[in-house]
């Protein structure tokens, strides 16, 4: 019988539909949705914010990255564990031990762990067990395991209190010493293996012309000693050079304790070596996992953490809801940037920040690379300028990061990926331009005056101090009036063109009616600022959230956009509050100009002639 389709609902935001996962009817039918309806597809399990340990359970393959198909396959698991898989949606802190389901050895398990552990903790066996407790119960019984180990090996002690030393030092040399009395073993049974098994003439002129150390790998790979059919290894001379140093601490750490001193070892002497130590092997490999506990008590803590964290996972992976209806911060939000007064809550973890911006400026999105210290600590973000104006954003900055576990961090700026933040930035961007350019001019005409000005003043003095005869045609260098008369002139034609130019303009201006001179203004700030605006307005539409996230490793699977709107909210300006008492009266104020009001006055009397023409 087949299953009737679930019927989906889905909400509008950055651009595109975007899945609604509510009910734990909703988590359990991701497999029919289409995947093209996915906002992502694959997650790293590291540099987002969301619990580690969760995200190893459900990244089965172990290859650092959630993707669909193992978010499918721990829905299923958990749905098969229990008794009302609507707790998928309840935002619990654990699993009731109730609703677990005990009708298959597996749940069984998980059963009689989590009545265990409620008993230990002193809960009625249908109460609610949290995650915190669970893996404390984890870690304690990995702990409990830990210590019976090491209490079993303290009666297990062939070398005394260097048996660890000496049994890691056994293990190294094991299979070099085991293929030296194989090789010893077949020179005994056929002469003629003697020659092919000990390192050849030819083998030794090769090696012959280069420069050699004991520690190259050539002369590692040659036997310990020289075969023999008599199988006896020298312990203290005529050993492989590349493995003297080992030989010699083995002698003195293993054979001597076990065997009384003796300078060569028999294949005798070997086996016996091994069977004192094997009880001591055995309890080495018996060393338990930290990480391997009971069946029923893994797969409870899993059970817990699914119930937990996973329709959180789906709404940041199969959909973005955090993120696009502020109802929290997005999996990938690692902090919060405080910097040139504002506060921007799009900052993402980097490894590589060259890297990451190869990628993540194809976004569309001022991003500024941050290197965050905090004591010891080091990382990096990169955080969306998405309001206000880029005027004071530079390298080598300082700001704070405040992370989400809300520890402050210094961060500096490191890189910045230059595009547009907003339509008012834009609007005003040709005129700072201008602004920026004539004040560059006039710095270099004042600079090169100076310059001028102080070389003229050395030359002066250096003149003066060094009496010498005038120089022929001395009469020349008077004051030439004519040549400035002609220099003045020159200088009032061009003021009195101007003025002319400008008296025409402000003349066709005044014999406007109002509405016209207003059309005329507006059309000069659309024609001084419209393109700059426009380009602006194209780039600040097409800003793109997924180049930032699949340059950290995610396989964005929409066009996640950041509209104008939205990116205003990433990107918080500062404000006084509501109820703020604001002074205007500033004891440092720069004094205001004389030419501010003349050219205020200017404008009036021009509008009262305007007006009275």
């Amino acid at each position: 019988m087949r299953t009737a389709p679930h019927s989906w609902r889905f909400f509008r935001a950055g651009g595109f539909d975007q899945v609604r996962l509510d009910t734990a009817a909703d988590l359990l039918a991701l497999n029919q949705l289409d995947q093209k309806l996915w906002v992502a597809l694959s997650c790293p399990v590291q540099g987002i914010e969301f619990d580690a340990r969760t995200l190893a359970l459900i990244d089965t393959d172990n290859d650092g990255h959630v993707r669909a198909p193992e978010l499918l396959q721990a829905i299923a698991w958990a749905d098969k564990r229990l008794q009302d898989n609507a707790v998928l949606t309840q935002n619990l802190a654990g699993i009731p031990v109730g609703q677990i389901r005990r009708d298959d050895p597996c749940g069984q398990l998980i059963h009689e762990a989590a009545l265990a552990l409620a008993r230990d903790l002193g809960k009625p066996d249908a109460e609610l067990l949290t995650v915190e407790e669970i893996s404390a119960a984890r870690h304690a019984e990995a702990a409990r395991a830990q210590s019976a180990w090491e209490s079993a090996g303290q009666t297990l002690q062939p070398l005394g209190e260097t048996s660890a030393a000496g049994f890691a030092l056994f293990k190294a040399l094991e299979p070099k010493i085991d293929d030296y009395f194989v090789r010893c073993q077949l020179a005994a049974f056929d002469d003629r293996a003697s020659a092919a098994l000990n390192v050849s003439e030819d083998a030794l002129k090769a090696m012959a012309p280069a420069a050699l150390h004991a520690a190259s790998q050539a002369i590692s790979d040659l036997p310990l000693a020289h075969v023999t059919p008599a199988a006896s290894l020298p312990l203290v001379s005529g050993v492989n050079p590349a493995w003297a140093g080992q030989i010699t601490a083995f002698h003195d750490q293993v054979v001597q304790p076990l065997l009384g001193q003796q300078d060569a070892l028999s294949a005798t002497d070997w086996q016996a070596i091994k069977s004192q130590l094997a009880a001591y092997a055995a309890w080495q490999a018996a060393k338990p996992d930290p990480e391997a506990v009971s069946d029923g008590l893994r797969d409870l803590e899993k059970l817990s953490r699914y119930v937990r964290d996973l329709q959180a996972l789906a709404n940041n992976f199969v959909a973005f809801k955090d993120f696009y209806t502020a109802q929290g911060k997005a999996t990938f939000q690692v902090g919060t940037l405080y910097l040139d007064g504002r506060s921007c809550d799009l900052c993402v973890a980097v490894n590589d920040a060259a890297k990451h911006a190869a990628m993540a400026s194809l976004g569309h999105i001022c991003l500024v690379y941050c290197d965050c210290v905090r004591g010891a600590e080091k990382m990096s973000v990169a955080a969306a300028f998405t309001a206000g104006d880029s005027d004071q954003l530079m390298v080598g900055r300082n700001g704070v990061f405040y992370d989400r576990q809300g520890r402050d961090w210094d961060a500096t700026i490191t890189k910045i990926i230059a595009q547009p933040i907003s339509l008012r930035q834009a609007f005003w961007s040709p005129y700072k331009q201008f602004a920026r350019m004539v004040n560059a001019q006039l710095e270099k005409m004042a600079a090169s005056k100076a310059k001028a000005s102080d070389e003229k003043m050395a030359a002066m003095a250096t003149k003066a101090g060094t009496p010498a005869a005038a120089p022929k045609g001395a009469a020349s260098a008077a004051f030439d009036v004519a040549k400035f008369a002609g220099i003045f002139a020159a200088i009032g034609l061009a003021i009195g063109a101007i003025g002319t130019a400008l008296a025409a303009l402000l003349g066709g201006l005044f014999s406007l009616i109002w509405w016209q001179m207003i059309l005329v203004l507006l059309g000069v700030l659309l024609l001084i600022s419209g393109a700059s605006v426009i380009v602006a307005w194209f780039k600040l539409r097409s800003r793109n959230l997924g180049p930032i996230l699949d340059a950290n490793g995610w396989a964005i699977n929409a066009r996640a956009r950041i509209n104008i709107p939205f990116g205003t909210s990433l990107t918080k300006l500062a404000q006084l509050p509501a109820n703020a008492e604001r002074s205007m009266v500033d004891p440092y104020a720069d004094e205001p100009s004389k030419a501010t009001y003349l050219l205020i006055l200017l404008a009036v009397l021009a509008l009262l002639l305007w007006v009275l023409r």
